[in-house]
């Protein structure tokens, strides 16, 4: 199998270039470095709250009263966002330094639509999930609009968890039951 690079890695000694430059190299060297497996686990806890496991980090997940729960931590879909926001300010800053494009400030803030009805099975034509969400990113630097319009539209083709939501990926579960 062979890839095509979309955009030359800069021969530079930035701290993201050298990353992807190293990681060039390695799956260069051997495709099978390209894959890489992420986890996580997780425990229900008390109500619908739970308790996720992630490397050697834990969050609570709770929902608010309306939704069955004590509202002690962010939702499941509020973490979908800040898990898009986060990995869009991740994608942001490589492709800006690869590109050679400098900001000196970038927010985002995302919004989601969500029908209830789905999640209850009060309508099967509604699926569970978001409907639509919007994505706002203000970004402010000494480059032309245009290579802030190019680094947007690169963002949203590599950013991994914007890629989770546009195109379909297998799910499958495995049921196992203890006695």
């Amino acid at each position: 199998m062979t890839t095509t690079q979309l955009i030359d890695i800069p021969d530079s000694r930035t701290p993201l270039n050298s990353i992807a430059a190293a990681t060039a190299d390695a799956v260069a060297a051997r495709a099978s470095n390209a894959q890489v497996v992420f986890g996580a686990s997780a425990v229900a806890t008390a109500g619908v709250s739970s308790e996720v496991s992630l490397r050697s980090f834990s969050v609570r997940v709770d929902e608010p009263p309306t939704l069955g729960g004590t509202d002690s931590a962010p939702n499941p879909v509020e973490y979908y966002l800040a898990a898009l926001l986060s990995c869009q300010v991740v994608t942001y800053r490589f492709w800006a330094e690869r590109l050679g494009v400098e900001f000196d400030d970038l927010t985002l803030s995302a919004e989601g639509d969500l029908d209830v009805r789905g999640f209850f099975g009060l309508d099967a034509d509604v699926r569970p999930g978001f409907t639509a969400v919007r994505v706002i990113a203000d970004i402010s630097g000494p480059a032309s609009d245009g290579d802030y319009q190019r680094l947007q539209e690169i963002v949203e083709r590599h950013c991994p968890v914007q890629d989770l939501t546009v195109n379909a990926t297998p799910v499958t579960t495995e049921l196992r039951i203890a006695r």
